[in-house]
């Protein structure tokens, strides 16, 4: 191989990485505005068939679980008094056709009686993806509030430290 196809190989291998952390990106963007407006459709969308979501309170098992939540009473009842689910940009490990992403969500509420908003949770969460012929899908989500627990400590952890359970070994 010449240095030029090599140089363009590496070029291309680099452009196929930044477009999987870009589709990855964009799909965790999605979660906070589609779970806020309710859009139970475009929720399930984002897991895989078969994927999980275990936010330690609850866990729906497959993507039309997912959107179901979306459409059950406590998630109405927090979207119809005002909320913003917003995620930090997270830690992210892609191999190949698998990937996890690792960091930050929170949960802010509308205080009437205040006329602003306030922190309702924030948690430690772990984003597993797969490869689909229809892109990116969240096979599992696990949240955990960061209440001082080794759990949610350890979400945080696996993500940023080899050796501590990712599969992505």
């Amino acid at each position: 191989m010449s240095d030029l196809e090599a140089t363009v190989a590496a070029l291309a291998a680099k452009v196929a990485e930044m477009e999987d952390r870009l589709a990855i990106y964009q799909l965790l963007a999605t979660y906070g505005p589609a779970v806020d407006s309710g859009l139970s459709g475009v929720t399930a969308d984002l897991w895989s068939e078969n994927g999980t979501y275990d936010w330690g309170m609850g866990k729906s098992e497959g993507s039309a679980a997912v959107g179901a939540m979306v459409e059950g009473d406590q998630h109405q009842g927090i979207i119809g008094g005002g909320s913003a689910h917003f995620l930090g940009t997270p830690h992210l490990d892609i191999h190949a056709d698998r990937a996890v992403a690792t960091g930050y969500s929170q949960l802010l509420l509308f205080d009437k009686e205040q006329q602003g908003f306030r922190v309702w949770r924030v948690a430690a969460n772990r984003w597993e993806l797969e490869r689909t012929p229809q892109g990116w899908k969240v096979v599992k989500r696990v949240n955990r509030v960061l209440d001082g627990s080794e759990e949610a400590r350890s979400l945080l952890r696996a993500g940023v430290e080899r050796g501590t359970g990712s599969p992505l070994e």
